[in-house]
């Protein structure tokens, strides 16, 4: 067995509803995958998916509260369907991108709204912005063999109780089958691997002391506070 300079960090792991748990690979992002986000946020409707990336290790579970982060004076909350990847595949098919998805959890990706503007000015990359430690509190995952592929459903985000963000997941402009299949044509999914599909329109900022609860109807809920 190698010799490791330090101890090997232990895997991170999202909770499964009904016993178990999920070992992160990676965390992939949809952008702008709503159209009322999309025009909220100043940009055109008719573009293809594009992907932003978040580590493993900023998956926070359990309800955990986290940490206002540094640099930023706008930390923004925004509510997710999140396809947790359960078979690995590359170049797959719209028809058989379904029988890849293990199950599916709500999930929260929050931004340093402020950087993201910037690296956006300046046509820089957003991980800084995105891909931050604490960045993304996921609920439970829910099974597909249990809920089965939710295609609709109301998906919404209150703070401190008053709603935020109000939407519904068919009104995703890629599902979750083309979504998947179209990420897979620039890189190989594996089990293990988690898809945040893009947020509907209500993102607002958030400050030490809110109360975030995020809610998907079918799938579930997720819940932190801010430090």
């Amino acid at each position: 067995m190698a010799d490791f300079l330090f101890e090997p960090h232990a895997p991170v792991s999202i909770p499964i509803a009904r016993g178990g748990l999920y070992a992160v690979r990676r965390v992939y992002c949809v952008g702008r995958n709503y159209a009322e986000h999309i025009k909220e946020m100043g940009n055109d409707v008719r573009d293809p998916p594009f992907f932003f990336a978040k580590p493993a290790d900023a998956v926070v579970v359990g309800g955990a509260a986290i940490p206002y982060p540094p640099k930023t004076d706008d930390f923004q909350h925004e509510v997710e369907l999140v396809v947790a990847i359960g078979k690995d595949g590359s170049d797959i098919d719209p028809e058989d991108a379904l029988d890849h998805v293990y199950g599916y959890a709500c999930g929260l990706d929050m931004t340093r709204r402020d950087l993201q503007a910037i690296a956006k000015k300046a046509g820089r990359p957003w991980e800084m912005a995105k891909g931050f430690d604490h960045s993304a509190p996921i609920g439970t995952i829910e099974p597909a063999s249990a809920i089965g592929h939710p295609a609709t459903g109301r998906i919404t985000l209150s703070v401190n109780g008053a709603e935020r963000q109000r939407g519904d997941l068919g009104d995703q402009i890629w599902n979750v089958a083309e979504t998947i299949a179209f990420l897979s044509q620039f890189v190989d999914l594996k089990a293990g691997d988690i898809i945040m599909t893009g947020t509907p329109a209500g993102v607002g900022e958030v400050v030490p002391g809110d109360v975030i609860e995020g809610r998907i109807e079918g799938v579930g809920t997720v819940r932190t506070v801010i430090d």
